[in-house]
């Protein structure tokens, strides 16, 4: 009998939502095809999941495993949760874990790099010169996450005003790397980098990681401008969906990486 898991690879692995909706919809979702979700220890270490004792595999077939527990336990429910069918839009964490297991275990270096490059272009470095009350906004919200980096982090970032590059210190970007390392395996790399894109900001990443954020207030620091404009001028549900989308990936990516606290 074919492996229906197979069926799932290209849903759930492709990194954009918008590629992983046109696959969905070019064919049917699977059915369900197993009857209990268990969570059992992996070969090598770790925790994998079970379905009516068989192993999950990744897209490129290798075993769906996490380090810990309580992130088995995060998959585990997404895979329990599934009723009739099987629908991938609402498997985040799995998602991740496959990208963390397939992709960013072969060059953990790239991804690292890659968040570093976000902190040479932080969102919180870069400062609106009006209105007035966005100005003092930002201010205010943001600039106790860039103290928190000179103290805690070493980092010292500039600020700029308007979209002008502004280059960072070595001396920052090199105290975000020291603070990286701590979370530099596989899956940790692919939630941070997650959290990143998704913010646009490794310091609100960081923050989150180091517990000086939760993720409902790195979420909402992410989109004070956005916050400013609905404000004033409103929003539309598409819009308000996209958000709202993106952060179910938010929230997946901060519960698995908590998970392997």
């Amino acid at each position: 009998m074919p492996d229906i898991r197979d069926d799932l690879t290209d849903a759930l692995s492709d990194p954009d939502p918008v590629r992983r909706a046109q696959i969905q919809m070019l064919k049917p979702l699977p059915k369900r095809f197993y009857t209990t979700v268990s969570i059992g220890p992996a070969e090598g270490g770790g925790h994998t999941v079970l379905l009516d004792g068989r192993t999950v595999r990744t897209p490129a077939k290798q075993p769906l495993t996490v380090p810990t527990s309580r992130a088995a336990v995060l998959l585990a429910a997404e895979w329990d949760a599934q009723k009739d069918v099987i629908d991938p839009a609402t498997m985040p964490v799995t998602r991740l874990a496959n990208t963390a297991i397939d992709g960013v275990a072969k060059d953990v270096r790239a991804v690292f790099d890659d968040i570093l490059n976000f902190a040479g272009t932080d969102l919180l470095c870069y400062r609106a010169s009006e209105p007035e009350g966005l100005v003092a906004r930002q201010a205010e919200h943001w600039d106790p996450i860039i103290s928190w980096a000179a103290d805690a982090l070493s980092a010292r970032f500039i600020l700029a005003e308007g979209v002008v590059h502004q280059a960072q210190p070595r001396a920052a970007i090199n105290g975000i790397a020291e603070t990286l390392r701590a979370y530099a395996t596989p899956l940790g790399l692919a939630c941070l980098h997650t959290i990143t894109t998704l913010t646009g900001s490794t310091l609100l990443a960081i923050a989150f990681a180091e517990q000086r954020l939760s993720a409902e207030e790195a979420w909402a620091l992410a989109h004070l401008d956005e916050d400013w404009q609905i404000e004033h001028w409103g929003t539309d549900d598409e819009a308000f969906q996209r958000r709202e989308n993106r952060w179910r990936e938010m929230q997946a990516a901060a519960a698995t990486l908590d998970a392997l606290r």
